[in-house]
């Protein structure tokens, strides 16, 4: 890699040769006249930034000033310095002070020809004291403290708790309060502005923000009327948790927003709904509120049209919508299909807009579509704990002869082997609603005690019978060779031969974002066939199971309107808590070989059996490394595995976040006996960095019960969720 670096530079080093010599003497003294003038006008900048003088600087650096002051040093450089702009910088000087806690700092500007001399008083650095609160009696004191410092602690870290006393922050905070009592009802609160007192022994300030509440509202009858086609029972259900909720125009505003959803779910596109309401008719605060109704008739999909392609067959996007031909009209049909069709990363830009078809009660979906690149190109560099040093190079062609159907060619190399593999993808197989796969490759990997050669093809047919469950079937061919080997053939079984394994999969995710941020249920499970029948030499069934849930603690609000107001109110630990994570898994696998009644657990090639330990399963032991072993610590794998996880994660700073986890798990030479004997633990603690993709992971796992030959512990550094 570093060869093909230099490579480059050289290549850019002799093309700037060339470049030169072909440049005409002419054109050279032209550039060169060019360069005088850029020169000349750099020095005058700079001789022009220096008449600006800083006395009385020493909380700050003068480049820090600088650099806060440069929008208004900019003008003076362009326009020339007049007592007007003199002014404007010493305003502006001054406004950063304050912003930092120096409310008492003073600054005199003097003119003398084109110099600029700023005199700085700067004084002490006042903090802000205790808030006291006049006049509230609804709510807690500690949700309008957050508000009050919102904008100053929005400049500083949330562990600071000495915070500067910042009087225009404190302004914009009592802002933020009277929002808040409006948010909460009460629409007739009056926050006043907020009055400071100097502590006269230190710099100190107290401030004291008096507060009118005055009634809080709340939402009283709700009364429909129109043509409503549902009974009012099952309106009021769809605004129920607004109704809960305080009175506040933006909640008003929503009741028909909700409606109009409900109805157009049901094919009502052209719904009107409008909500009114008068708070000066409420009585004992609840305010009534009157909701019209006109649904209009009921509209069906009448077809879909395309345009602003240029490479895409048009029918690889009308197709996508023909199912729902003549059915009742649906936002969230539309909405799926335009995800799917996003994902497929074929398109920059996809807009579709439904269409009454005039005389008829149809939609016609208007699209239209900006294409991506279907070409690309990467370069990965990475590193895990396990196979050190990687490096990948893939090309990906998404849109392989205008059909949609990628094909994706890929190398993977790390410091014990090498991959290839040529992936071809039909996401809509013979315009179907199966996703079809398939892929050939081949690889080297050296694991401890024996290293392998493997070549086959593997072709997957799948389809989601609904949004959060999956099925498919999958066929493999593969030749295995163990082509060097530090184990007794007694305990590596066959080692060279081909295998071809009929298999089925089903997964059910009812996660929200399983790559960032998962929350929910998954539950997967696997069951692999090799027999005679499929030309297989070796014949086995495999089966594996996987169970997950994400209990995630911030969860968002779910009443617009108010996100920032709960946000705003939540304390630090209140904050923190809610961006924590706890995570259970559970996993199990067990294979079988169906060509011979030995039990021994070593009659399946050793490349077939389970292994358990590592980054992913119980982390107090290296990967692989948790099970039987030969006499050379070698690890021999088994027939039977369980795993079981548990995490909680936390935020630390940004991004960053820690990790405490606890790791249980086994595995058997054999499955005639499958149980939880031989348990081994895991209890550790690790770092996680948020990426859009996944998580960076490094954790130390420790072994509570090492044995002989065993580490105390792991460290292990890999991407992705642990399980």
């Amino acid at each position: 890699m570093r060869g093909f670096l230099v490579l480059l530079t050289i290549l850019g080093f002799a093309t700037d040769l060339f470049g030169q010599a072909a440049v005409s003497q002419p054109r050279r003294e032209e550039q060169d006249k060019a360069r005088q003038k850029v020169e000349k006008k750099q020095d005058t900048q700079a001789q022009k930034t220096s008449v600006i003088e800083f006395r009385g600087l020493t909380v700050f650096k003068e480049k820090d000033v600088r650099t806060a002051l440069k929008e208004q040093i900019t003008t003076i450089d362009d326009y020339g310095l007049s007592p007007a702009r003199g002014d404007d910088v010493a305003f502006f000087l001054e406004l950063f002070y304050r912003k930092h806690g120096y409310a008492k700092v003073d600054v005199h500007y003097n003119i003398d020809g084109d110099r600029l001399r700023l005199d700085v008083t700067e004084g002490p650095q006042f903090t802000l004291g205790t808030i006291n609160f006049a006049g509230n009696e609804h709510e807690p004191i500690d949700k309008l403290f957050d508000y009050a410092v919102g904008p100053t602690r929005e400049r500083y870290s949330k562990l600071q708790k000495s915070l500067p006393f910042v009087e225009q922050d404190l302004k914009e905070g009592a802002d933020l309060v009277q929002r808040f009592y409006v948010a909460e009802g009460f629409l007739e609160a009056n926050v006043a502005p907020p009055q400071s007192t100097y502590r006269p022994d230190q710099p100190v300030v107290d401030v004291t923000i008096a507060i009118s509440e005055n009634q809080q509202y709340s939402f009283g009858d709700v009364s429909f009327t129109g043509k409503t086609i549902y009974d009012a029972e099952t309106l009021r259900g769809q605004i129920e948790d607004l109704l809960k909720q305080p009175y506040t125009e933006a909640r008003q505003a929503d009741i028909p927003r909700r409606l109009q959803t409900y109805f157009k779910e049901r094919g009502y596109y052209d719904i009107k709904a409008e909500a009114t309401s008068d708070p000066t008719t409420a009585q004992d605060g609840r305010v009534p509120v009157q909701v019209a109704i006109s649904p209009g008739p009921v509209y069906h999909f009448g077809g879909a049209t395309i345009s602003g392609l240029k490479r895409l067959q048009p029918s690889y996007v009308t197709k996508r919508f023909s199912s729902l031909q003549g059915k009742v009209y649906s936002p969230d049909a539309v909405d799926e299909r335009f995800r799917a069709l996003m994902r497929t990363g074929l398109f920059n830009l996809l807009q579709i807009q439904p269409v009454p078809i005039e005389g008829e009660d149809l939609l016609l979906l208007q699209i239209s579509a900006e294409e991506a690149k279907s070409k690309e190109f990467g370069f990965s560099l990475g590193y895990g704990s396990y196979v050190g040093g990687i490096i990948g190079l893939q090309f990906r062609d998404r849109d392989l002869f205008g059909y949609g159907r990628p094909l994706t060619t890929s190398v993977e190399i790390n410091e014990r082997g090498y991959k290839g593999e040529i992936l071809w993808e039909d996401p809509y197989f013979f315009d179907s609603d199966f996703g079809f796969k398939a892929r050939i490759g081949a690889l080297t990997f050296d694991f401890d005690g024996y290293s392998k050669f493997e070549l086959g093809e593997r072709i997957e047919l799948s389809r989601k019978i609904t949004k959060q469950y999956e099925a498919g079937v999958t066929f493999s061919v593969r030749h295995v060779e163990v082509t060097s080997a530090d184990i007794k053939p007694q305990f590596l079984g066959p080692t060279s031969y081909f295998v071809n394994t009929l298999g089925f999969t089903q997964t059910l995710d009812l996660r929200k974002s399983p790559l960032v941020n998962p929350r929910g249920l998954v539950i997967d499970s696997t069951v692999d066939v090799a027999t005679n029948a499929f030309g297989s030499e070796i014949e086995f069934v495999r089966t594996t199971g996987r169970v997950s849930y994400y209990i995630p603690f911030n969860e968002e609000s779910k009443i617009p309107g108010v996100a920032l107001a709960e946000d705003l109110s939540r304390s630090f630990w209140e904050r923190w808590y809610r961006q924590t994570l706890l995570a259970f898994g559970g996993r199990v696998g067990a294979v079988h070989s169906l060509g011979s009644e030995s039990s021994s657990g070593f009659d399946l090639p050793i490349d077939e059996r389970f292994f358990n330990g590592g980054s992913t399963t119980v982390r107090s032991f290296g990967e692989r490394d948790l099970g039987p072993r030969d006499r050379h610590g070698n690890p021999l794998g088994g027939e039977f595995f369980t795993v079981f996880n548990a995490e909680y994660t936390f935020p630390i700073y940004g991004e960053l976040q820690g990790a405490v986890f606890f790791d249980a798990g086994n595995l058997l030479p054999s499955s005639d006996n499958p149980s939880l004997d031989e348990m081994r633990y895991a209890i550790g603690g690790g770092l996680r960095y948020k990426l859009p993709i996944g998580p960076i992971r490094l954790d130390y796992g420790i072994n509570p019960d090492p044995r002989t030959h065993e580490d105390q512990g792991a460290f292990h550094f890999s991407f992705g969720f642990a399980f």
